[in-house]
């Protein structure tokens, strides 16, 4: 076996950015409606997403083959220049997505960059496609329905079972749950996205010839692939927070606690069984069953249609960036140089261009944007003292008696009511 080269040591890197980015991008799939029904603050909900994503990280591995063995043949002469390209296209549609406040998928900019990147220098004989079909197109359809009529579902039986009992009561005990599902999801999150990177990373090393074809990933690759996602999602992805727990519907705690449960039994589920799928569009799935099971719940179906046409675009979109780098990245040194500077630059223009309206934790919750720029420590407008009544003046004017002819009438004093 080779040893690593600065070409795979690169591509590791580049790897690690995208699990960062996928951490705080996908923060929203496990917190999202548990901050917004208060259920938790929002700097512990994200803290202990963090340190359950990484948990998953360490659970399974069926991902992670099905990424490095399953979709791309190992064997087609991939070079590790192509894999670095498709990390590029997943990583700046990632943050083009976040800084619009759109809970794309990341997993599908993973695919849709590697499988551009692959066709562009090896050709479509590199893919194979029955894998490509039945275990990424068919489970990015059918997740999100069944996560969302489960989420339906469990929304009116939870209100029909509790609708003889205190609402504030069990306010508190959903609350409580949506905590439990809340880290639930993180844990399912963690075993699902987590070894998608790990994926990327041990077909580059057998790219690279450092593992030998179909290896399971090295424990150091789960390691830092854990520890890349968790803090990754320790920053919080607070635009797609917003979006995820506001945007689409107003969530009740009975409606978040559905919601996540529903969403975490779909990630295990597709987990166990290799399954590639979209943590993010089965989130949203649930949180749109959830809104649809209330009586009297309301769908904001305009963010609903925005999320789904970036569903949409996520795989071409990633992998025509993929294509494109890996065109450039193939021309040698320079060419990977002019790569990597692109995606620096690309990704600071993005940083910056989300500084002018910035969206944290102390302020998630706005679903109006009036309070974006407001900084943390700033008291609520709600919490000042009430400003003075202005005085309502009436003026009640007597008319006077006309006087004798030849007389001017009398005009009597004005009196003024100060109510």
């Amino acid at each position: 076996m080779e040893h690593i080269t600065l070409l795979i040591a690169i591509v590791i890197v580049t790897a690690l950015a995208f699990d960062f980015t996928n951490g705080f991008h996908d923060t929203a799939n496990a917190m999202a409606t548990t901050i917004s029904t208060g259920a938790m603050k929002p700097k512990a909900a994200v803290a202990m997403s963090a340190v359950l994503n990484l948990v998953g990280a360490f659970l399974s591995v069926e991902v992670a083959r099905t990424i490095s063995g399953g979709i791309i043949d190992e064997s087609a002469g991939v070079q590790p220049e192509v894999i670095f390209a498709g990390l590029v296209g997943a990583i700046l549609w990632n943050l083009l997505t976040w800084l619009a406040g759109l809970p794309s998928s990341s997993s599908h900019a993973l695919f849709g960059g590697l499988i551009g990147a692959t066709i562009a220098s090896v050709g479509l004989d590199a893919i194979h496609g029955d894998a490509v079909v039945m275990k990424v197109i068919v489970p990015a359809l059918v997740a999100p329905l069944v996560a969302g009529f489960a989420a339906m579902a469990a929304t009116r039986l939870t209100y029909r079972v509790a609708r003889n009992t205190d609402e504030r009561a069990t306010s508190k005990g959903y609350r409580a749950g949506q905590i439990g599902s809340a880290a639930l999801v993180s844990l399912a999150h963690g075993t699902n996205d987590a070894q998608k990177t790990m994926g990327v990373m041990t077909l580059a090393l057998i790219a690279g010839g450092v593992l030998a074809p179909d290896s399971d990933p090295p424990m150091w690759v789960i390691a830092s692939a854990g520890i890349a996602i968790a803090l990754g999602t320790y920053l919080g992805g607070w635009r797609i927070i917003r979006t995820l727990g506001k945007g689409i519907t107003d969530i009740q705690p009975p409606q978040g606690f559905a919601a996540q449960t529903s969403a975490a039994t779909t990630i295990l589920a597709s987990s166990h069984m290799g399954f590639a799928l979209s943590t993010t569009q089965v989130c949203s799935g649930a949180v749109m069953g959830c809104g649809l099971g209330r009586k009297g719940g309301v769908v904001h179906w305009s963010t609903a249609r925005r999320m789904v046409v970036a569903w949409g675009l996520t795989l071409p979109a990633a992998g025509i960036i993929g294509a494109l780098g890996a065109l450039l990245a193939e021309q040698g040194t320079w060419g990977v140089s002019a790569v990597l500077a692109l995606l620096i630059a690309g990704s600071i223009a993005i940083y910056v261009r989300s500084r002018k309206e910035p969206v944290d934790h102390s302020n998630v919750n706005d679903v109006n944007g009036v309070n974006d720029a407001q900084p943390a420590e700033a008291a609520p407008a709600e919490s000042g003292p009430e400003p003075a009544p202005v005085p309502l003046q009436v003026t009640i004017t007597r008319t006077a008696p006309a006087g004798r002819a030849g007389e001017e009438p009398s005009v009597p004093d004005q009196p003024t009511t100060t109510v």
